[in-house]
């Protein structure tokens, strides 16, 4: 059984090291603050007990000189569990604390500047409580200008920045607080404050953020490398993961889970009667459910918020000894997703089972014109991906027909391939080609109607559990992307669409909808596109019950 990343030693009660006494030194300046929506005597800030222990055990641990052990906190915290409140105490630790140093940079960084916002003027309001610290700081807050606090004696400075903001080169923190990191957009900013901190000794990041969606972004590369120390996988004493999400087997209904994963819960926040409205209401609706778990139990999830399967159910697929080689004796269907102008181009084989199982795996192509810049602007690492030969990289600055119609017919040759699928509106010339040579071409048009089938058939296949495939990154990428409006009457068709940003591509998810139909189409089980609307939910929600 997999390690648990959890953070035991937040409830366990065990010491925590403190030899030079910098943790009680941070803890007792954070009790000595006012909050204004304190409920304590004299309106001062509540550090709730797991707030204390995590506060401890960032700053107290310390090396012989005097220098920090963590350097780097990644803190994942569901939604309503004050986040804000202590990340805000933190960064006034640094510019009005005892970890402030004299003209020192703390900053406040987020996605946008009204994120930005959020934490700065959490930080502001708690300075304006106490009319010491008031006299001893200024505040520069005016609207559509840069936000700062400045402690008068030290010139130590808090400032707010933002990912979608002029790039931050020039800046040499001591202190970072990122906020919701998954919401980033590119890297220019993590970057710019890396470096800048890499100028100034013993700095400190902590990273502060809720689950997101997606795993090519920057906040699942640090989530990713935080699990891993966390478990163990790799040993890094600088780097501290505060890890509050619900496991593997933990059934997210379950309010005891909600209690692990929540740490305010006990002392009244977040609302327990909202969380169980909200848990009620995604019973039955995938989407809702899908983000009760993301937002409040803190799931890393797919990147679509109304997903056509879960991720989970698709990874599951993965055979661990697939082989290309072992699918040579069985039938198989392609389908071709082609490329207008520079875009990607997807081939999908689907073969099929004895056992009613299907194996999907993709063929990729993009120009070679542009690669470099495309990957940066849409945030995917097409070089790498070319590098590591799971995508074909064509000369020049478009794929001609040609070149895809030589791949099937190679295809064709070395495996069983009963039929190649494509929508014909691009597909003209390459289809004669491949009658020419004998082999058996359906067209489906890529519209509503005619894509509604193929469309339900993969649907029943992931989530029936009868996906097979060797973890693509590209095609797992494709399909997180998905974002699906879902039939809810026999009026109504399924439709699948790309999601808003320019990373998300689905042109494998569709070619694997055109060769799954097909694969699909003698399994001697009912389409969900034939049933009626009764049946149709009623086999939609077994799947994602048994998918949950």
């Amino acid at each position: 059984m997999p390690k648990s990343a959890f953070p035991q030693w937040i409830n366990d009660g065990s010491p925590i090291d403190d030899p030079l006494g910098y943790g009680q030194e941070a803890v007792d300046f954070i009790r000595a603050l006012k909050h204004p929506a304190s409920t304590a005597p004299k309106g001062r800030f509540q550090l709730y007990d797991f707030q204390e222990r995590m506060t401890r055990r960032i700053y107290g641990p310390r090396n012989p000189d005097g220098s920090r052990i963590v350097r780097t906190v990644f803190l994942m915290l569901p939604r309503g569990n004050r986040k804000t409140s202590i990340a805000a105490a933190w960064a006034l630790l640094h510019t009005i604390g005892p970890e402030a140093r004299s003209a020192g940079q703390a900053i406040f960084a987020a996605s946008d500047r009204e994120q930005a916002g959020i934490g700065f003027k959490e930080a502001a309001n708690i300075v304006r409580e106490d009319r010491r610290i008031v006299a001893a700081t200024r505040i520069y807050d005016a609207h559509n200008s840069a936000k700062k606090i400045m402690a008068r004696p030290n010139k130590a400075e808090l400032l707010a920045v933002s990912s979608d903001g002029a790039a931050q080169h020039g800046k040499t923190p001591s202190f970072v607080l990122v906020d919701e990191i998954h919401a980033w957009k590119g890297r220019d900013l993590w970057e710019a404050l890396k470096s800048g901190m890499a100028k100034v000794p013993d700095t400190l990041m902590i990273i502060a953020t809720t689950a997101g969606r997606g795993q090519e972004n920057i906040g699942f590369e640090i989530y990713d490398y935080a699990r891993k120390v966390a478990t163990g996988e790799i040993e890094d004493p600088s780097f501290l993961p505060i890890i509050f999400e619900a496991e593997p087997g933990d059934d997210w209904r379950d309010e005891a889970v909600w209690h692990k994963v929540n740490p305010g819960l006990a002392h009244g926040f977040p609302d327990l009667g909202g969380l169980r409205t909200m848990a009620h209401e995604a019973e039955h609706r995938p989407a809702e459910r899908f983000a009760f778990q993301q937002f409040h139990l803190n799931m890393w999830q797919a990147a679509s918020r109304d997903p056509l399967f879960d991720m989970a159910v698709y990874d599951a697929g993965r055979d661990p000894n697939f082989d290309l080689a072992d699918l040579e004796g069985l039938p198989c269907w392609l389908g071709v997703d082609l490329s207008r102008s520079g875009d990607l181009t997807a081939i999908v084989g689907a073969w099929r089972h004895e056992d009613g199982r299907i194996t999907v795996h993709p063929w990729f192509f993009l120009p070679s014109e542009g690669l470099e810049d495309k990957g940066k602007r849409e945030q995917v690492p097409y070089t790498r991906w070319r590098d590591e030969g799971l995508l074909n990289v064509i000369d020049g600055p478009v794929i001609e027909p040609d070149v895809i119609a030589d791949r099937i017919i190679d295809l064709c040759g070395t495996y069983d391939v009963r039929e190649v699928v494509f929508d014909p509106s691009l597909a003209g010339p390459l289809m004669s080609k491949l009658m020419d040579h004998g082999i058996n071409v359906l067209q489906v048009p890529q519209t509503a109607k005619h894509m509604h089938g193929p469309i339900c058939d993969l649907e029943r296949i992931v989530n029936g559990r009868r996906i097979r495939h060797g973890a693509h990154p590209i095609l797992r990428n494709h399909f997180e992307s998905v974002v699906v409006k879902r039939a809810t009457s026999a009026s109504e068709l399924t439709t699948m669409h790309k999601g808003t940003r320019h990373s998300n591509h689905i042109d494998g998810a569709i070619a694997s909808a055109l060769s799954v139909f097909r694969a699909a189409a003698n399994d001697n089980q009912p389409a969900l596109h034939e049933l009626d609307p009764d049946e149709y939910a009623a086999r939609m929600d077994a799947m994602w019950d048994e998918a949950a």
